[in-house]
Parts: C-alpha cells; sequence; structure tokens
C-alpha cells in the first residue's frame, strides 16, 4: 500500500514497539549516492514523519529543498515557494529526528554563518557523534538555494551550479539541521548542514549564509544511527565507489566559494 520495502515496514514496526526512536537518526539514502545523481525518491513523506518530528532532505528529482520542522514537513522550491509536502510525494535523501534540545543558548549577535557556526561548537561534546541543531529567532538576512528538479544521473555538483539562490532580509524563522563527524562523510554531509523556513512558512531554502541577533540555538546529541536503503534499480546499479567528500564540498558551498 506505502511502495515501501518491505524490511523498512518491519524496522520501523519493531522501533516503534521497542520505543527505540527518540534519540535515533533515521536517514533515507547516502551522501555518496546523491553525489552521483541517484534522484528518485525512495521512501514517501508519510514514512519519514513516522520516524521523526525534525529533520531535512529534498525530493524526487532534487525537487527542492525539504525542511521537516515540529511535524510539518515543507518544500522550498527553486521558484522560492513554500508548500506543505503530501503525504505521499517521496524523497530520495532525508534525515529526520525525534528533537528533544538537551542544550540552548542565545547567540546575542552574528554577522555571518561562520560566527553563529562558531557560538554552536563549544556545545557539541564529541567530535564523534550526531547533534540536531535548531535555531530560532529574527534575521537580518539569509542566504540560501534550492535545487532544481534534475534529470536522474546527472552528478551533484553540476545540478547545484545551477541551482536559485534567495537573499531574504528582514525575515523571521527557524534553521533545523545537523552536524555529522568527518568519519561518515560517504553516508552524511560532513560537519553543518542547515535548511531554513520562515515563520510565515513563505520563503526558505538550503543555508549559506545568515547574520542576526538575539537567536535562540536548541542543541540534541544523536547516538544512534539508522539508515534505510534504497531498494530501486537507480540505487541497487549505481557506482558509489568514489569519495564523495570534495563534490559534497563544492555542492555545498557558497558560490564566491568556488573562486
Amino acid at each position: 500500500m506505502t511502495g515501501e520495502p518491505i524490511d523498512h515496514i518491519v524496522r520501523a514496526a519493531l522501533a516503534d514497539q521497542l520505543q527505540v526512536e527518540h534519540h535515533t537518526l533515521y536517514q533515507v539514502s547516502t551522501s555518496t549516492a546523491l553525489v552521483e545523481g541517484v534522484y528518485r525518491g525512495a521512501v514517501t513523506v508519510a514514512h519519514l514523519l513516522e520516524h521523526g518530528d525534525f529533520g531535512l532532505g529534498t525530493f524526487d528529482g532534487l525537487d527542492g529543498e525539504m525542511v521537516i520542522c515540529d511535524g510539518e514537513a515543507l518544500q522550498v522550491r527553486a521558484d522560492g515557494s513554500v508548500r506543505v509536502a503530501a503525504r505521499d510525494d517521496s524523497s530520495p535523501f532525508a534525515l529526520v529526528t525525534r528533537f528533544a534540545a538537551e542544550h540552548a543558548i542565545e547567540v546575542a549577535q552574528c554577522a555571518s554563518l561562520e560566527q553563529l557556526l562558531a557560538a554552536i561548537d563549544p556545545l557539541r561534546g564529541s567530535q564523534n557523534v550526531f547533534y540536531a541543531v535548531r535555531v530560532d529567532g529574527a534575521f537580518e538576512q539569509v542566504h540560501t538555494r534550492a535545487m532544481c528538479r534534475t534529470e536522474e544521473g546527472v552528478p551533484l555538483v553540476e545540478a547545484a551550479a545551477h541551482q536559485p539562490e534567495f537573499h531574504l532580509r528582514g525575515v523571521a524563522g527557524t534553521m533545523v539541521g545537523f552536524w555529522a563527524p568527518p568519519y561518515t562523510r560517504a553516508l552524511e554531509v560532513p560537519g553543518y548542514h542547515l535548511h531554513f523556513v520562515t515563520y510565515r512558512r513563505d520563503a526558505g531554502g538550503h543555508v549559506l549564509d545568515c547574520a542576526g541577533r538575539r537567536l535562540r540555538v536548541q542543541l540534541q546529541e544523536v547516538r544512534d544511527l539508522r539508515v534505510a536503503l534504497p531498494a530501486n534499480a537507480e540505487f541497487l546499479q549505481a557506482d558509489l565507489t568514489h569519495d564523495p567528500g570534495a563534490a559534497l564540498a563544492r555542492a555545498e558551498a557558497k558560490p564566491s566559494d568556488h573562486d
């Protein structure tokens, strides 16, 4: 009925019965697959929301940015619009968890994303586990991008070279995302990966830069990782032997960083 592989359904049912979801990061596919152009949706939004109320990802065909905040899944499209994702929309890559903050601070002022992340770093007690990160507040500016729908097999670096960018000014909203250890780069985007959506749900995207005052930062340590590998032919037949590190860094960076 759902189109999900049987093993995914069985694992989800067991996890729910054994109540092991609370501090688990549930991931669909791998960063290497995304780098190599495996963009076919593998699980539905409804399935993702069974595993968490907080997260990010993308949609079938690399169609925009996914933001999961307070149990609501949103799609930031390449034209800058935001819509509530349908439950049967599918995703080729996503990370979700159940967010319960363990640390919180207020960042009085930051002039850049680099400064914001430097303020968050001391909250992380280890370089070897995952962290869910939420930032709320009024931003003087947020620089974002949203991926365009892309043909299957087009490398991520090539797709990212044509991404629309947005310079949002005087907006209030939420950043959601994760910090992943460097050793996970074959599975994850290493380091910080943040998506943004306004409180009005009218703008957002993948965060490239920001500036703001009196930002509330919340952090949760996540020690358990569950990876659901797609069962579709695109994933099963893809060559995933390459190191995705350089391609990920190029695809995730600001365009000016490429020069």
